[in-house]
């Protein structure tokens, strides 16, 4: 399964996603967000090269809770996944190679050689020792 064009129409629990097996990306945005239209052809180029990972669309605003949980504040978000356990965060990406370079972290499983968990946020890569943001 590789790169998802549309929002899912039921947004999953914060249970059904940890409990995905393997890779996923979830994308939090909106489909008239200009910051999230311009994305997708970052998201395309970068996914190209890892057609064996996820990916989830969720349409996030007010009274959404999977966004709250993840606790997004802008658009786009991408969490990057391995087995429920967030390995890396992009807020508002501005080139593919931030978005390949996380998907290669996610590959191997962590964004830090010292085996902790990271929080990217736009060019800067933030240990958070498994914390979340």
């Amino acid at each position: 399964m590789a790169l998802t064009t549309r929002y899912a129409e039921v947004e999953p629990s914060r249970g059904e996603i940890s409990a995905i097996e393997g890779a996923l990306v979830v994308e939090f945005g909106a489909p008239w967000c200009g910051h999230c239209l311009a994305a997708q052809a970052l998201l395309e180029s970068a996914f190209s090269a890892y057609p064996g990972t996820r990916h989830l669309k969720v349409e996030d605003g007010p009274g959404r809770k999977l966004g709250r949980s993840f606790a997004v504040r802008l658009w786009p978000t991408l969490i990057f996944l391995r087995h429920g356990q967030e390995v890396a965060r992009l807020v508002r990406p501005s080139d593919a190679g931030m978005i390949e370079q996380a998907l290669a972290a996610l590959d191997l499983g962590s964004v830090n050689p010292d085996g902790h968990d990271a929080v990217q946020v736009g060019s800067a890569v933030t240990p958070t020792n498994g914390a979340g943001p």
